[in-house]
């Protein structure tokens, strides 16, 4: 039986979200929920015969049969929503900033049982990178893990754009802690070129040694894993291995692209289109876990 969901904020990412639930056979959209009465996303919501409402979280807190709330306003809104949904008992899958909950990379395998009542998308740059780094440590240790993650500027918005510092400061932590580097760095670059070019990560890895053919099996399996709930997502270099600067260990590099489905946002938006993908496959475990039973 599929689980009752609530989708707040109807801009861009609460719209591509709608999309992509109304096609998931596990989840049942119960209400787009915004403020702004002329949103362009409550009118396609409408158009689609989705229930709506300006009410905002007042109208996904009246909703018992709404057990999983995406979360998709902002990060000083979702540090006021937090306490309402757990209050109410529901779960949250926030897509801000607010990093209120553990981050998680739905590709990462975790115990069911160690689903909080609110949960943290990691940044749209940990998302693509930081499943590879736990694949590679699969293979071996990582003792650090230094990923590029390039976007399109058009696909950045003012959140992102302020949010430069917090973004690379969570992403690396992300590779430590969810990826299992030792350290941790993430870059972030704003490519203006024309047309919008697709997002691309490179990611380097130091490790002490490793066996070449483990560690390409591994990271094919990872991504194909990925490919699961998102589609686009593609290695453009396999795992290169050679000699560490210095001589000391050895040095790793990927490098992938991400294809957003084009459900709603541009196919040039694959840094935000992972994020809403991974947000819809974190509910499907949810609901298979029996977390988000009523």
């Amino acid at each position: 039986m599929a689980v009752g969901v609530g989708i707040l904020g109807s801009g861009n990412i609460g719209t591509d979200l709608m999309y992509k639930v109304l096609r998931n056979p596990h989840l049942h959209l119960r209400m787009l929920a915004g403020i702004d009465p002329a949103s362009e996303g409550l009118a396609r919501a409408r158009a689609l015969g989705v229930p709506t409402s300006t009410a905002g979280i007042d109208a996904i807190l009246a909703d018992p049969e709404i057990r999983i709330v995406f979360d998709a306003t902002s990060a000083h809104a979702h540090l006021k929503h937090a306490p309402l949904l757990k209050e109410a008992g529901k779960l949250a899958i926030d897509l801000t900033p607010a990093s209120v909950g553990p981050p998680v990379v739905p590709a990462i395998p975790r115990p069911e049982d160690a689903w909080p009542d609110n949960i943290s998308m990691a940044t749209c740059g940990a998302q693509a990178t930081v499943p590879i780094v736990y694949a590679i440590g699969r293979a071996a240790a990582v003792d650090y893990a230094e990923i590029v993650a390039t976007i399109a500027s058009k696909s950045a918005g003012p959140g992102t754009r302020q949010n430069i510092d917090e973004f690379t400061v969570a992403t690396a932590r992300a590779l430590e802690r969810v990826g299992g580097a030792a350290r941790g760095k993430a870059i972030i670059i704003l490519n203006p070129a024309e047309p919008p070019i697709m997002m691309t990560n490179t990611i380097y890895a130091l490790v002490p040694s490793v066996d070449e053919k483990e560690l390409a099996g591994s990271v094919e399996a990872m991504v194909q894993e990925i490919q699961r709930y998102v589609p686009g997502y593609r290695l453009k270099v396999p795992p290169l291995v050679a000699d560490a600067p210095g001589g000391d260990g050895r040095l790793v590099t990927v490098m992938l692209e991400v294809e957003g489905a084009g459900d709603f946002l541009p196919r040039y938006a694959g840094n935000l289109d992972i994020m809403t993908a991974a947000a819809v496959r974190v509910a499907e475990q949810l609901a298979a876990s029996g977390r988000a039973a009523a």
